[in-house]
């Protein structure tokens, strides 16, 4: 049982916009992807003492839970929040996020680090440069595919094509980070954060999915952790290639979005290259 009191659960309510019944833009399908990666079973009969609502099983996980396991998940909340908001062009209620960061930040026994969010302008004003395809850890037959897909990304955002530089990006992405754990598969298998089957063994690289990659190689250093948290939402906006899901969110990408995914590309391949200092 976590030692959350109902102050830190009005502000975490408050940010993670729980008084819907909902949890920030989570599907039911993309919310049991985000616990499952931390092995629970969020939809299971355990979390629904409250009722079957997104909302009401976090509430119910987190009076079951121990601290840590709690802090944990609030921390990837939380930069869940802050990468939609940033990639979205809305402004963060920071005065509630620094509240709802030092609530997290007790649960899981760690300092609050100062100044810990970094801002998309910030992000955005980096110089990040797409290093040469040779130096990243994939296939030599792969190469001029990953090169056209960064060419095609390029082209489709200066055509306006904001949805299609999204998924060029996301595709681009998960090659680059699935032939980095191929070429170091020790490194990836040991990591806390790697996917485990039913049996408890590491489940083969082809069957990770694009958060579980991102989770590991920002774990074993391949990529940066301000590069990670804009990953995530890169890879959530990646889940709208179904037309469905997009009806459903009402997710309409504009420049601004289009723009922040390509950052994020870049400034990801840089990390995996080696080239960011």
């Amino acid at each position: 049982m976590s030692s959350l009191t109902d102050i830190d659960k009005r502000y975490l309510e408050k940010l993670l916009g729980m008084q819907s019944g909902y949890v920030l833009d989570y599907s039911d399908a993309t919310f049991d992807e985000f616990f499952n990666r931390h092995s629970i079973d969020i939809h299971g009969s355990k979390y629904q003492t409250y009722g079957t609502s997104k909302a009401k099983k976090l509430r119910a996980f987190w009076e079951i839970e121990p601290d840590s396991l709690v802090g944990r998940i609030l921390s990837e909340l939380l930069d869940s929040y802050e990468a939609d908001c940033d990639l979205n062009g809305r402004p963060c209620d920071t005065p509630v996020l620094e509240k709802a960061r030092v609530v997290a930040s007790r649960l899981t026994g760690k300092p609050v680090l100062a100044n810990p969010a970094q801002t998309v302008d910030d992000f955005l004003h980096r110089e990040f440069t797409v290093p040469n395809v040779h130096n990243l850890p994939i296939e030599a037959q792969a190469m001029p595919i990953v090169k056209g897909r960064l060419e095609e990304a390029r082209t489709a955002l200066a055509a306006g094509a904001h949805l299609s530089v999204i998924f060029l990006c996301g595709s681009v992405l998960e090659a680059v980070l699935l032939g980095a754990a191929q070429k170091e598969p020790g490194r990836f298998n040991r990591a806390t954060a790697s996917p485990k089957a039913a049996d408890g063994t590491v489940k083969r690289f082809h069957e990770w999915s694009l958060a579980q990659l991102i989770d590991v190689a920002c774990e074993v250093g391949s990529l940066k952790p301000d590069v990670k948290k804009f990953s995530h939402g890169l890879r959530d906006f990646r889940n709208y290639i179904h037309p469905y899901e997009q009806m459903v969110s009402g997710f309409a990408p504009d420049e601004h979005t289009a723009k922040v995914c390509f950052q994020v590309l870049k400034a990801a391949l840089a990390s995996v290259a080696g080239a960011r200092r």
